[in-house]
């Protein structure tokens, strides 16, 4: 794999509560250089970044029902539409985890749907399931309520919980979902190692922050 490759696997990130301004626009002229699939950034910065990448190719992506999940469902519904106005490409949403846990499937999936609803085809909605507190019964269950609902992409984590992706935990919704979804990797990934290990798994994104090393430890 080329460095040019391994760029276009990656959703170059700054999510942290402290982003910003000069971290948002470092972050896009990065993603510039580098032609990163897209940057993830809050809500907030979704205005700002999609007027620095205007016409490069690299997406804007945002977070929806970020970090936690417990959001209404149309309260995630009114976030994808001010984002997607304000120029996102792409809405990472996170699902109500606690549902997830009772077994209320049928909520999960409408949720998920009132996002997939709201977005209306103008933005691809990647579907964050937090692995860190599902079982791998619970993760194929997400993937499949991802799936019925209309989702693009199934994603692993936030990166705010104990734990990020797991390689197995990839393969896993790779396995589940087949070719009809991607699968998005993020939390944890820093090294080159790791980036080549999840798409060796099966994820066709990788959320990264620390995307710079990662594809510059690939020989040129």
């Amino acid at each position: 794999m080329t460095r040019s490759e391994l760029a276009s696997f990656i959703d170059h990130t700054v999510l942290k509560p402290d982003t910003r301004a000069a971290a948002v626009e470092k972050l896009c002229e990065e993603a510039r250089e580098y032609k990163f699939a897209a940057v993830c950034v809050p809500a907030r910065w979704v205005s700002l970044s999609a007027s620095l990448l205007k016409d490069t190719g690299v997406l804007v992506a945002t977070v929806v029902g970020f970090p936690h999940g417990d959001t209404l469902s149309s309260a995630k519904a009114d976030e994808t539409r001010a984002a997607i106005e304000a120029g996102a490409d792409e809405v990472d949403m996170v699902i109500s985890i606690g549902a997830a846990l009772d077994g209320d499937w049928d909520y999960v999936q409408k949720d998920i749907a009132a996002v997939v609803e709201a977005a209306a085809g103008k933005a691809v909605v990647k579907v964050i399931f937090e692995n860190a507190y599902l079982d791998q019964s619970q993760i194929a269950l997400a993937c499949r309520a991802s799936q019925e609902a209309g989702a693009d992409y199934v994603k692993t984590s936030t990166g705010f919980a104990a734990s990020g992706a797991k390689v197995e935990e990839v393969r896993l919704m790779r396995q589940t979902v087949g070719d009809a979804l991607g699968v998005k990797a993020a939390g944890g990934i820093r090294d080159l190692k790791t980036a080549l290990a999840m798409i060796e798994a099966g994820a066709s994104r990788l959320g990264c922050s620390a995307s710079i090393a990662i594809v510059n430890a690939l020989p040129e």
